[in-house]
């Protein structure tokens, strides 16, 4: 590998001798001789011999052997830094640690260190292999060496910084802060829309930090950081002396941070983990007693930390890993690298679900077709042949050609993370095309989600019979629907999508507010007019069965045909808790029979995420039309005081008007059968929410969590009405889903 270049007119010092400019290029073209060294994640390293000019100007004997540490300029941001000056951080260690490297000279790119002798620990004992005992003794001493580096030797900490210097819940507290401020919010441009499409939430890092608790109080000490296998130098033949290098990521707090990275990035096997923390409490108990306390009771909290952060830079490094070569073998390996950090991070940042290979790489893929790096759209060789084939049941849109669905496609993993929406089958992203005055959001099919309620009409067709029809309905228009696929890549990116108007805010930076606490007046007053304007949408041609009646008989039996359609642990735990089997419960929801009322064109699922608000005389824009469906306009209306909280008064409100707004073929007896809509709603719920509990299906949909939060509840009263008796929810598998 050649010499790095170094600009012209670049100058650092080394107290009080400038370095000519001839100088820098005599001695690079040096480097060039002897190759590059290593590399790693922030630096490029060279081992050379001084030349007698250098030599000379750095006070050291001609030939000795120097590292030159070059700063990568393409390095992502995705480590925590305390402070930007690695040489006086080595400066305050010289004493304490004696073999570290010493900085002969600071520039703007690059430093140059004394040299260490020796080979990475990483080259004579890889990762996973299990360390000598006379090394990790070696190791925890020199952990334990250094929190004996004076605080005052060091450079002043950030403002953020706990005041109180024994504050280890609010050192890890400002650890997860600042990474989220350090490595996700600094790489949000470039990679935001692929952290949530991949289902990790913009304020994981956030809620990690809220969640710390007390912990028992350690004095603060410098602290490495980063001491894995290859910044350990030890003996060609893996012995002692052995030195810790690399120390530019260093900070100041608890000392069982450094602890747990050196435990989590040494990749010791799982079987050596006691003895690694055993030598490094007996090594801190002699040099700083009191770092040992509630080692026992914290450990996992740091631990659970580096595995959270990490999440960030293993997805982005396999990620950016396909911007070199976009194959499919390189997909598979970056696949398998992200999937294997979400598994590490789930349970420390309480990810609801782990998406799977499919997913991950049709993920994968639109982010590559349309990467950006350093906030800049960059197409590249996957984005030129990203194609798109039409679905002709949805025509050329006037106001969007089948040119803006292309640049659409090609633009889609540029969405800024707070415009990426997970679902409960869909995957949504805001974006905005070139020449086209109003965003756009394109749906896409989460690939493999079971979804328990079956969709009885397609959405498309829904949403042109509403645009058709010119009823007052606050709906998205739809602008484009088709399959995209590469050329390269058929097999892998071929995929269904959607592409609606966007009907969040104007302002595309502002999330879409939703009334999940439940309607203002005027909103359930918007609500209800616009369910009113339903009925004047032709559904005869979205259902010609439309017109039969007994659409309880067949709402019961679709409830019947889904509960004898789970999976049978979830049939078996339902028949634990108390809940009957398909036949019996066709027996149960037979007792009761509703009127006849004229059929309509239901939204079917008028959750409150399905609704955004809005400042006109709509007051709510519906969204979300996947599971619409024709029938009795008074199920549509209780399914939805059964999803949102609904105080009485706002109830009332709703029903009143309603009756007033639909002609009476509509309402006829409704004060009669509403509550039976609501009982066999909450019937369902009690099955679809246990089926989610067990297989953790949509957990990542904001009102499936909600359900999830009272499921005890809404399985007592659904028990309850049918008159059947409770039994207790002790079975392990319920339990650990309600925890």
């Amino acid at each position: 590998m050649g010499a790095p270049s170094v600009p012209a007119g670049v100058t650092g010092r080394d107290p009080g001798r400038p370095l000519p400019d001839e100088e820098y290029e005599a001695f690079f073209g040096h480097a060039a001789q002897w190759g590059l060294a290593s590399s790693g994640h922030h630096n490029q390293n060279y081992v050379l011999p001084l030349t007698e000019p250098m030599a000379r100007l750095l006070g050291q004997e001609p030939g000795t052997a120097v590292t030159v540490r070059v700063r990568r300029t393409d390095a992502l941001p995705v480590v925590i830094r305390t402070w930007a000056d690695e040489a006086r951080i080595l400066r305050a260690i010289e004493g304490v640690l004696p073999d570290v490297p010493k900085c002969l000279f600071e520039g703007n790119r690059f430093t140059i260190h004394s040299f260490v002798d020796g080979v990475p620990l990483s080259s004579v004992c890889e990762n996973g292999k299990p360390v000598s005992p006379l090394l990790l003794k070696e190791m925890a001493e020199l952990l334990a060496r250094t929190t004996q580096v004076r605080g005052t030797a060091l450079p002043p900490l950030p403002p953020s910084w706990p005041r109180n210097h024994t504050d280890s819940q609010g050192f890890l507290r400002t650890l997860a802060r600042t990474a989220d401020v350090q490595i996700r919010q600094a790489n949000g441009a470039a990679f935001g829309w692929l952290f949530a499409a991949l289902g990790i939430p913009e304020d994981a890092l956030l809620r990690f930090a809220d969640r710390v608790p007390a912990l028992t109080r350690r004095p603060y000490s410098l602290l490495h950081a980063d001491l894995h296998r290859d910044n350990l130098i030890t003996s060609p033949d893996g012995g002692l002396p052995l030195t810790c290098v690399d120390w530019e990521l260093a900070t100041f707090g608890d000392p069982l941070h450094d602890l747990a990275v050196h435990l989590v990035r040494m990749d010791y096997p799982k079987q050596q983990w006691d003895e690694v923390v055993d030598a490094w409490v007996t090594a801190m108990r002699a040099a700083r007693p009191a770092a040992t306390h509630g080692v026992t009771k914290d450990l996992g909290h740091y631990v659970d930390f580096e595995r959270a952060q990490s999440v960030y830079p293993d997805v982005m490094r396999a990620a950016k890993s396909l911007e070199e070569s976009f194959d499919e073998q390189n997909l598979q390996s970056a696949t398998a690298a992200i999937r294997r950090a979400l598994e590490v991070a789930a349970e420390p940042l309480r990810l609801r679900a782990v998406p799977g290979r499919r997913e991950i790489e049709h993920v994968l893929f639109r982010w590559a077709a349309s990467t950006t790096v350093g906030g800049a759209t960059r197409r590249g060789r996957i984005g030129e042949v990203m194609e798109w084939r039409q679905d002709r049941r949805v025509p050329e849109h006037p106001d969007f050609p089948h040119s803006a669905v292309r640049e659409a496609l090609s633009l889609e993993g540029t969405a800024p993370a707070r415009q990426v929406f997970k679902g409960t089958a869909h995957l949504n992203s805001v974006i905005r095309v070139p020449g086209i005055d109003f965003p756009v959001v394109i749906r896409r099919k989460v690939p493999h989600v079971s979804r328990r309620e079956r969709s009885y009409l397609s959405e498309h067709a829904v949403l042109r019979a509403i645009e058709r029809s010119g009823a007052a309905v606050s709906a998205p228009r739809i602008l484009a629907l088709g399959e995209s696929h590469s050329r390269y890549l058929f097999a892998y990116s071929r995929d269904r999508f959607a592409i609606h108007t966007y009907e969040g805010p104007k302002d595309t930076d502002r999330k879409p507010d939703h009334p999940v606490h439940g309607l203002l007046p005027h909103e359930a007053d918007g609500l209800v007019d616009q369910l009113a304007e339903l009925t004047r949408v032709d559904h005869t041609q979205l259902d010609p069965a439309s017109g039969e009646p007994g659409f309880y008989h067949w709402l019961s039996e679709q409830l019947v045909l889904l509960v004898a359609g789970l999976p049978e642990e979830s049939q078996q735990l339902a028949r634990f808790v108390g809940l009957p089997d398909a036949s019996r419960l066709r027996e149960i929801l037979a007792r009761h029979r509703v009127s006849s009322r004229a059929p309509a064109l239901l939204h079917g699922d008028l959750n409150p995420w399905n609704l955004v608000r809005r400042d006109d005389r709509f007051a709510l824009t519906v969204i979300d039309w996947e599971m619409a469906l024709v029938g009795d306009p008074l199920y549509d209306l209780v399914r939805h005081m059964h999803l949102t909280p609904t105080r009485p008064e706002i109830r009332d409100r709703m029903f009143r008007r309603w009756e007033r707004a639909l002609d009476d073929e509509f309402t006829r007896d409704w004060h009669r059968d509403w509550r039976v809509y609501r009982w066999i709603e909450i019937i369902r719920s009690a099955y679809v929410d246990l089926d989610r509990l067990i297989t953790g299906a949509s957990l990542d949909a904001p009102n499936v969590r909600r359900a999830l939060d009272s499921y005890a509840m809404t399985l007592t009263a659904a028990i309850g009405s049918m008159g059947l008796s409770t039994r207790a929810m002790t079975d392990p598998r319920l339990a650990r889903a309600l925890a």
